[in-house]
Formats: C-alpha cells, structure tokens, sequence
C-alpha cells in the first residue's frame, strides 16, 4: 500500500489524518506528563517524541490555546 493511500484510508477510517492523530495522542499524553511537578518541560517534550522543548510548545499552543507551562500552573492552581 502507498503511503498516500494509506494516509486515505486512515482518515477514512479514522476521521482524522495519522499526523493529525499522532499529534493529538502526543498532546493528550503530555497533558498527563505536565501533572508530574518534578518533570521538566525537556523531559515532557521528549517523552512525547520531540526533540526540543520549543518545538513542543509550538504544538502545545497550536492545540490547547496556551504554552505547556502556562498549562502546568494553571492545573496546579486547581
């Protein structure tokens, strides 16, 4: 199978590209890692498969609106 056909038949199946879908996973695993004060953001990151802490932010922001440690404080607060 083609990576292109296989790119179409994911989303057919799955409502949702395999990037959109990693992206998400990794994002719903973080904000689970974020609860854990004794872990650095570089630790978060790299758990998830990035390999800098500011391309993790990026993606953080882009899908929950606020930067990964603004997340953490705010989860804290609670």
């Amino acid at each position: 199978m083609s990576r292109a056909g296989f790119a179409m038949r994911f989303k057919q199946l799955v409502g949702e590209t395999p990037l959109e879908y990693l992206t998400r996973w990794r994002m719903y695993k973080a904000t689970r890692l974020l609860r854990d004060r004794g872990r650095k953001l570089l630790e978060v990151a790299n758990s998830v498969g990035y390999d800098s802490d500011a391309a993790f932010n990026r993606a953080f922001k882009r899908m929950h609106g606020v930067s990964a440690g603004e997340y953490r404080r705010t989860i804290a607060a609670t």
